[in-house]
């Protein structure tokens, strides 16, 4: 059923195509002038516009003209006498969606209809389509301009056009995966599938018929023929996320794939060929892992023919500010709030923090700031409880701790965890971690200066009641 606006001067006819597509189940609204007709189609959707080209007036080409200059995209089907029909194709260069030559009968009407509503929804499920993909597409930037980032970003470009295995270390969080995927965005293969396999996530039986799929009856459960990632991948590229949690039987027949590129499916002697790129990402030292028999030394040397080092977050710190407006935005639209707004301070704050979590903890501190203080002004006080990792502290903070008259060594360490310890309102747990101080350890000095009468336990109740 569509909703259909009919314009026509002549109410015989009118009420013919009223009458006709009300019996097919179509909402009809019919109107005997363009301009009362526009009035109507600029506050109301419609699916089809169905107009005489020749009215007084206003005509069918200026009904169609005043809609595409609001916007309005609704298909337009021109109804025309045969001396119109020239002016009717032009109409049609302006976007018309088509026409009808009266005479006509009452299944041309219909057919043009169910045409025009059809291809708009097409058109409608592409563009939804289109806009998701830019939406994944854009989650997978990589975002940063410091010149640690600049000099992946160049490595990236170099490594793309080659078909040599890739290794890419980093700590969790930095972004391993879109470094991955933006080297096989940029090379030959991009046409070709990308998969993925987590390393870490299965067990060594699962991981190998994960990775080189298994014959019906190989094994218990196994009740049909499956293909592995190796075959699914061919011609394109299989990322090994965490690589270095792999068993080390499977690490054999990995390395053979590499080798060889060939393997057969689990239950199977037949042997398969396959062209895939293998890129493999690790937060693990492979040297140090190989050399404590852990990881094979030659699949070490065979993965790492050409590696990327992803920087931790806090070794671009130029990059923090761009993220946090990334994510901010991004997550704001997502979620139809407000963007919430980081005063200097706390963009300072968060500048100088040492985030542990890397880029995905930006992520999550994004995701909560946006969600719970949309549209608000985000003082440090906000944040701080949020973050998990050491602070680095302000030079001016330092300086007024380490060089007041009189003070000595131990006097400075009091008070500088004192002030942590405020600043994380009495939150022991954290203030360890920005001070880079096991929690025990604070917690026997803490103790100490209690037991020698250099704190009093009513302060620290203040702290924790701020």
């Amino acid at each position: 059923m569509a909703s259909v606006c009919v314009v026509d001067d002549q109410a015989m006819l009118r009420d013919s195509i009223q009458s006709t597509l009300v019996g097919e189940e179509h909402k009809v609204f019919v109107f005997e002038d363009a301009q009362e007709a526009l009035t109507e189609i600029r506050q109301r959707p419609f699916d089809v516009v169905l107009t005489d080209l020749r009215m007084p007036g206003m005509d069918g080409v200026g009904l169609l003209r005043e809609m595409r200059r609001l916007g309005i995209d609704t298909p337009v089907i021109l109804m025309t006498a045969h001396a119109s029909v020239d002016t009717a194709v032009e109409a049609m260069k302006l976007g018309a969606f088509d026409y009808v030559q009266k005479p006509f009968n009452a299944e041309e009407i219909s057919i043009l209809i169910e045409r025009a509503v059809r291809e708009r929804k097409l058109l409608r499920d592409n563009e939804v389509m289109r806009r998701t993909i830019e939406d994944i597409d854009a989650d997978r930037r990589l975002i940063g301009s410091s010149p640690a980032m600049k000099t992946v970003v160049d490595k990236i470009e170099r490594i793309a056009q080659s078909t040599a295995t890739v290794l890419i270390h980093g700590e969790s969080g930095v972004g391993k995966e879109l470094i991955a995927r933006a080297i096989h965005s940029a090379s030959p293969r991009r046409e070709q599938p990308m998969l993925c396999v987590n390393c870490a996530a299965l067990s060594p039986t699962l991981l190998e018929s994960e990775l080189f799929g298994h014959e019906k009856g190989a094994f218990t459960g196994a009740d049909r023929m499956r293909k592995g990632r190796f075959e699914l991948a061919d011609g394109g590229t299989l990322l090994l996320d965490e690589v270095s949690e792999m068993d080390l039987g499977l690490q054999a027949k990995l390395l053979r794939v590499l080798q060889e590129r060939e393997f057969e499916r689990v239950g199977s002697s037949v042997t398969r060929r396959v062209d895939v790129r293998v890129i493999a990402t690790t937060n693990r030292d492979l040297r140090d892992w190989s050399a404590k028999a852990k990881f094979r030394e030659d699949l070490y040397y065979r993965l790492s023919v050409l590696p990327i080092e992803a920087p931790p977050l806090r070794e671009r710190r130029e990059d923090i500010p761009q993220l946090l407006d990334y994510f901010i935005d991004r997550i704001a639209a997502r979620e139809a709030r407000e963007r919430p707004r980081l005063t200097p301070e706390t963009l300072s704050l968060l500048t100088d923090y040492a985030w542990p979590g890397n880029v995905r903890e930006v992520q999550n501190l994004c995701e909560r700031i946006s969600v719970l203080e949309a549209g608000k002004d985000v003082a440090p006080e906000t944040v701080r409880p949020l973050l998990t990792g050491p602070i680095k502290m302000a030079s001016a903070s330092l300086e007024s701790v380490a060089y007041r008259d009189g003070q000595i060594l131990a006097d400075a360490e009091r008070d500088l965890i004192m002030r942590t310890l405020e600043r994380f309102r009495g939150h022991r747990e954290k203030t360890a971690r920005a001070l880079g101080i096991g929690l025990r350890t604070l917690g026997l000095k803490l103790k100490r200066w209690r037991d020698d009468g250099a704190l009093d336990e009513t302060e620290l109740q203040r702290i924790s009641r701020r």
